[in-house]
């Protein structure tokens, strides 16, 4: 398979109109992700931690491009491929890493683990680890927000094997229809656990499974922060204007197994080399570097600054208590309609 990209639109103007602040914050929050990943790949392997694991390395950039594009208000709701989704909406690295760890200090209290991860207060509805189970409730999110009359836009993510699910095809006709203020992003890594686009569907341009809906949509450069954010940035003034859902599809790769258990054996070590010169993160190290709004020693001291803070959260995390064994009982059962749960 030879590696393919959607096509960018922007290029030559990418740095007057993102500017100095928006790359160095896009180099540091991708630097945050890959590093966290990383240890938690090493992390499993050493077994800290059980489970299933699956990372986002390769993928940064669109998280990257996405929270520059949108309000703090704004909802989020993805698949079970979901550690750095809390970590760019600005959740503490400590309380991602402890609840890997299954401790009470984490963003679920150490009971939703690799695939279920919420923060309310960020407004992170979730990390779903049945597979396409997030598309209708990102559109039932959408939903209470325009019956509520609250400006927001909801982007609900999923990845490229999820789309095969009937719910995707439910969901579509039913978010058209109602006008529903969400943005549907198919992260499209190329690979459903092991299988390619190509044995899965007749349709290999992911973004036209809205046609018959209607839905407008287009392909992203999910390698690039620049095109990420304009193509969010445009979907989500679509959706704000009242003018029902937007379909995404984000081309990406990802560098890792799709889980930690994957042989990869369904791809060459030549094809995930040749992603590896699109790196997200190299990109934007050399136009901070090109355009000297940083040093190397700079951009090293920032990825130090990361490492240490990841290491930290483990340290965090590893000190961190497990739930007490009442709280098995917190969050599923209420007491009082269980009189077999004592006081």
């Amino acid at each position: 398979m030879t590696t393919k990209t959607a096509p960018s639109k922007k290029k030559s103007g990418d740095a007057a109109t993102f500017g100095k602040d928006t790359y160095l914050r896009w180099f540091k929050e991708m630097l945050l992700m890959r590093r966290f990943e990383e240890k938690t790949g090493q992390l499993y392997t050493m077994q800290k931690f059980g489970g299933f694991c699956h990372l986002y390395i390769g993928q940064e950039a669109i998280l990257a491009g996405m929270i520059t594009a949108i309000r703090p208000s704004d909802r989020i709701i993805t698949g079970y491929r979901d550690h750095a989704h809390p970590l760019v909406l600005g959740t503490p690295p400590k309380n991602v890493m402890a609840e890997l760890f299954g401790r009470i200090t984490g963003t679920s209290k150490g009971k939703g683990g690799s695939m279920h991860y919420f923060d309310k207060g960020r407004n992170l509805f979730g990390g779903h680890g049945i597979v396409g189970g997030q598309i209708g409730l990102g559109a039932g999110i959408a939903f209470a927000d325009k019956y509520r009359g609250e400006d927001h836009v909801t982007l609900c993510s999923m990845g490229d094997g999820a789309v095969r699910q009937g719910i995707l095809h439910e969901t579509f006709n039913i978010a058209m229809t109602w006008k529903l203020p969400v943005i549907f992003i198919i992260e499209n890594n190329e690979y459903a656990m092991g299988t390619s686009v190509e044995r899965t569907s007749n349709v290999h341009d992911l973004y036209t499974l809205g046609e018959s809906y209607d839905m407008p949509g287009e392909p992203v450069n999910g390698m690039r922060c620049e095109d990420v954010h304009t193509a969010i940035a445009k979907a989500a003034a679509h959706c704000r204007a009242g003018n029902g859902p937007y379909l995404l599809e984000i081309k990406t790769y990802r560098y890792r197994g799709h889980s930690m258990s994957d042989p990869q054996k369904y791809r060459s070590k030549e094809e995930v080399e040749e992603y590896k010169l699109q790196d997200p993160i190299e990109d934007v190290r050399r136009k901070l570097l090109t355009n000297k709004w940083a040093t190397e020693a700079e951009l090293e001291a920032m990825d130090e600054a990361v490492k240490a803070e990841v290491g930290e959260a483990v340290k965090f995390a590893e000190e961190s208590p497990y739930p007490p064994v009442d709280e098995l009982y917190i969050d599923v059962y209420k007491q009082k309609d269980y009189p077999f749960v004592k006081d």
